[in-house]
């Protein structure tokens, strides 16, 4: 009957999506453009002082010396700045790109893993990428953003999608794609960031998301996405 074959046809269909953030992301977003507003507009006479962006990379930003022999500011920060590093940023530009890629992340990561997980794995991915900066260079300049947390996204969304492809027989296809988009992402915030590129903080990242997502059932598969 046409009643029948319409409600089935319209069973099938996949609902619209909506652009608009999840909560957690939302969360994010807005706290760290906050950040990065506030120094901007201090940068420009607006507000405070033009001192505050150079106080907030001095206490809040990475800085490998500070696992060393450096004498921090307060007595936390060679641990604190695993964290608050990932909410600063060196500009507009860096902050725009970072921001683009969380609501295009989350927008697939949240539907999967849920707000908590998405958090977990942004907040411990960003400490990865803080260690693997300080495992892979000896640099005095100080590393911001929230990259290192964003390419652990990345991680954990690409283990989800080989975890269910391997199930399916192994796709060379999707491997030499996958390496490839990741080469393009780099290469893509090298040009954000004026060549400067702490691939050291995506790589740690990266893998500490990969590792994250071994510890999460999936809700769904790459096929809702």
């Amino acid at each position: 009957m046409p009643g029948q074959e319409d409600t089935a046809i319209r069973s099938e269909r996949q609902p619209v999506r909506s652009w608009r953030p999840s909560p957690i992301v939302l969360f994010i977003l807005i706290l760290t453009c906050g950040v990065e507003l506030i120094l901007q507009a201090a940068d420009y006479g607006l507000i405070g002082s033009v001192r505050w962006r150079a106080l907030a990379y001095q206490y809040g930003a990475f800085w490998v010396g500070l696992l060393d022999n450096w004498r921090p500011n307060y007595p936390a920060q060679p641990w604190v700045m695993f964290v608050t590093h990932q909410g600063l940023h060196a500009s507009l530009a860096h902050l725009a790109g970072n921001m683009l890629i969380l609501v295009l992340v989350g927008r697939i990561l949240v539907e999967r893993v849920g707000q908590g997980w998405f958090a977990a794995i942004y907040l411990i991915s960003g400490i990865g990428g803080g260690l693997g900066f300080a495992l892979l260079t000896n640099s005095t300049q100080p590393m911001v953003g929230a990259s290192g947390a964003l390419f652990g996204l990345v991680g954990a969304w690409k283990w989800q999608d080989w975890f269910f492809s391997a199930q399916q027989g192994f796709n060379r296809r999707s491997l030499v794609l996958d390496v490839f988009g990741l080469i393009v992402l780099n290469a893509l915030f090298w040009f954000i960031q004026d060549g400067q590129l702490a691939w050291e903080a995506h790589l740690g990242g990266f893998l500490t998301g990969w590792l994250a997502a071994t510890l999460v059932i999936p809700r769904k598969g790459p096929e809702a996405t």
